[in-house]
């Protein structure tokens, strides 16, 4: 029970998609449940459905009415979660992101220290010891949400949005840390960039991070930068998959 709610909820959400709902907040165990029904649907090819969306606390399923309607659906979903939904955290896939800190590519850095009364390189410190969860892929094309930001770097969204910020861009805001793929307007704070390409549509997969991966930050400098960022136009890789 959350907040007098038995979970799972399932809600319809039209008349093509149902709403599993596993919370109400952003939790790791809650995401775990998310991400474990997404993994679980994939592995069983339920007939009927045609494609799952996971966010931090609930799955979007959409299906084809004509073939599975509500409420089977609903018992087929339920038969699945009784039965025992679990999965392992080491599942997704695990990348280390290179990132440049600071000056033009993390204009916020400076401000970020004075908040969380640290210095720089102690924010930079911080941020480079954890290890990331993507929670979730949404906002815009391969924007990725992450699970894992310090406690100490947990800080409100500014004041003032910025009405455009790079792709690339490495941010934080609240208790939230994220990788735009693409140019955004935002109220994040500007930490980093990273040279990776998060989104890009001539891939065959065009995302580059899905929910469930985790990753660790690796800071380079500015030459590192622009070679690394040439890499894409000759199909080398930015991103390093850590096997």
């Amino acid at each position: 029970m959350v907040n007098g709610m038995t979970l799972p909820r399932f809600l319809a959400a039209g008349d093509t998609a149902l709403l599993v709902e596993f919370g109400d907040a952003i939790d790791p165990a809650v995401n775990a449940a998310v991400i474990a029904l997404d993994r679980a649907l994939a592995a069983a090819e339920p007939f009927g459905i045609l494609e799952t969306v996971p966010t931090y606390r609930s799955l979007l399923v959409q299906y084809d009415p004509r073939t599975i309607g509500h409420a089977a659906l609903v018992r087929r979903l339920g038969d699945l979660l009784a039965a025992g939904v679990t999965d392992s955290p080491d599942r997704g896939r695990h990348f280390t992101v290179p990132v440049v800190y600071g000056a033009e590519f993390g204009e916020d850095l400076a401000d970020i220290a004075r908040s969380s009364g640290l210095t720089p390189e102690a924010v930079i410190a911080a941020h480079l010891a954890a290890e990331y969860q993507v929670y979730m892929i949404g906002f815009a094309p391969g924007f990725a949400y992450l699970g894992g930001l310090p406690e100490v770097l947990h800080l409100p969204r500014r004041e003032n949005p910025r009405a455009r910020i790079p792709g690339g861009s490495v941010i934080i805001g609240g208790m939230q840390a994220a990788i735009s793929a693409t140019p955004i307007p935002s109220g994040w704070h500007v930490l980093g960039r990273t040279p990776l390409a998060g989104f890009d549509p001539a891939r065959q997969d065009p995302f580059l991070f899905q929910p469930g991966d985790r990753l660790r930050f690796r800071r380079i400098e500015q030459p590192e930068f622009a070679a690394l960022a040439a890499r894409p136009a000759v199909g080398g890789p930015v991103a390093s998959l850590d096997t």
